[in-house]
C-alpha cells in the first residue's frame, strides 16, 4: 500500500520475511532506520548502505529527501532489500515520472523467494530420513 499524506510519501516494501515501511519527505538526505542513522544500523556493511541508496543514485536525487524507515523481521540483507523497494515505491508515489527509470534499474520488483516450510514427517522442507532396506 502506497499513499501520500501529511507532507510525506509512504510505501511498504517486503523481501523474504521482512517488512519495511518508508516515509520519504523533503530534507537534506538523512536516512533513519528504527530510530538509528543508516550508518549506525548497517555499520558493518558498506554494500548494504549502497543498496538502500540505489533508488536515489539512479534518479540522481542524493541529499534531497529525508527517509524514515521502520523495518522488522529477517536478517540484514533481507532488510536492505525491503528498504530499497519501499524507498523506490515511495518515490514513484511522489512522482509517477520516476517509475520508468526505476523499473529499468530493476528496483521496483519484489524478490519473491521465501523460506519453504517444514513438512510433517520430514526432517526439513524436503530432506527425508535415510531409507534402510534391512
Amino acid at each position: 500500500m502506497a499513499t501520500a499524506t501529511k507532507g510525506y510519501f509512504y510505501a511498504l516494501g517486503r523481501r523474504k520475511s521482512v517488512t519495511a515501511r518508508a516515509r520519504v519527505m523533503n530534507g537534506k538526505g538523512s536516512i533513519t532506520i528504527n530510530g538509528k542513522t543508516a550508518e549506525d544500523y548497517f555499520s558493518n556493511s558498506k554494500s548494504l548502505l549502497n543498496e538502500i541508496q540505489k533508488p536515489f543514485t539512479v534518479l540522481e536525487l542524493n541529499n534531497k529527501y529525508d527517509v524514515t524507515i521502520v523495518v522488522s523481521g529477517g536478517g540484514m540483507s533481507g532488510q536492505a532489500g525491503a528498504i530499497r523497494l519501499a524507498i523506490a515505491k515511495a518515490l514513484v508515489v511522489m512522482n509517477e515520472d520516476y517509475k520508468s527509470a526505476l523499473k529499468r534499474a530493476e528496483l521496483l520488483g519484489r524478490d519473491p523467494r521465501e523460506k519453504e516450510r517444514k513438512k510433517f514427517g520430514l526432517k526439513g522442507a524436503r530432506k527425508q530420513r535415510q531409507f534402510t532396506k534391512r
